[in-house]
């Protein structure tokens, strides 16, 4: 509702599900505007839907979150400039279990050169998943890059989003009711030590 053209969305949600994630960052960083990205019609309304609800049920709040329905994966350069982005989401993301499919992992090494694009630097990817292969996957794929460094264990203690990625979806609380193992991959994207003096 704010028409203050010079803030930018800073914080996207690729896949965002039912919303969880987001609901619990708008309100722990209220002045960060911040968008799911879904490609499920009907869950993308139930979120758009479940917003609208909580700025009814709490004047003032929730106004700096919302949803889209789009594929994230082919169309997010259209969505975001160079390095605006200052955090990006990957909470169980489709494991594509088989390897024909690896393709359509939304963590690959050809679509990390479009996250490494749109976040600026120091901008951080937070991705789990409960599939232990697609762990190391992600993982992998991140190590290899040359634009991502993984945070250290003190890092991770610090940032406060670290704990909201197994609570704070409906898919990380339903794999802490049955007991099931995460496995996580946080990593920020840095200037590749060849860009270092340019």
């Amino acid at each position: 509702d704010r028409s203050d053209g010079s803030k930018k969305i800073e914080f996207a949600d690729i896949g965002c599900g039912f919303g969880g994630l987001l609901i619990s960052l708008s309100t722990l960083f209220p002045e960060t505007l911040m968008i799911g990205m879904e490609l499920r019609d009907k869950v993308t309304e139930y979120v758009r839907e479940r917003i609208l609800g909580l700025r009814v049920a709490n004047p003032g709040q929730y106004q700096n979150v919302s949803v889209v329905r789009t594929n994230s994966m082919k169309y997010i350069p259209n969505y975001f400039e160079k390095g605006q982005l200052s955090k990006m989401f990957f909470l169980f993301p489709d494991p594509h279990f088989k390897e024909k499919n690896h393709r359509r992992r939304v963590i690959s090494p050809h679509l990390l050169d479009e996250y490494a694009y749109v976040l600026k630097v120091g901008g951080i990817i937070y991705t789990i998943t409960d599939v232990e292969e697609l762990g190391e996957w992600m993982k992998s794929c991140l190590q290899n890059h040359l634009m991502f460094e993984p945070l250290s264990e003190t890092e991770l203690d610090a940032d406060p989003v670290v704990k909201l990625l197994s609570t704070a979806t409906e898919e990380g609380q339903k794999v802490a009711r049955n007991g099931g193992q995460t496995f996580q991959a946080v990593y920020r994207r840095i200037k590749p030590a060849s860009q270092e003096n340019s």
